[in-house]
């Protein structure tokens, strides 16, 4: 597994390629990275900075879904009390 760049290094490459003057592959090759490394950090980044709208980080929404789900469990065994309910005095109200 190759070495990772410096936070520093991407840090100004991002900002390079975010400048417009030269294409990716451009900016790339005047680093030394990949091209296909320079365009998996820019959305990255662009998430990181808030400049895109891309899926919410794994700890943001963890909570929501604990809370979700519990919530699902609680609505799904009211459901099954009222189904048992509905049956039990269904009972009563047909006829034999």
């Amino acid at each position: 597994m190759p070495t990772p760049y410096p936070k520093e290094f991407r840090r100004d490459v991002i900002a390079v390629a975010r400048q417009g003057d030269q294409s990716i592959a451009q900016v790339a090759r005047s680093f030394g990275v990949w091209e296909s490394c320079l365009a998996r950090w820019l959305p990255i980044a662009d998430r990181r900075d808030g400049l895109a709208a891309g899926p919410p980080a794994a700890g943001e929404d963890s909570a929501e879904l604990r809370e979700l789900r519990k919530r699902t469990r609680q609505l799904e065994q009211e459901n099954e009390i009222l189904r048992r309910a509905a049956a039990y005095f269904a009972r009563d109200v047909l006829p034999r």
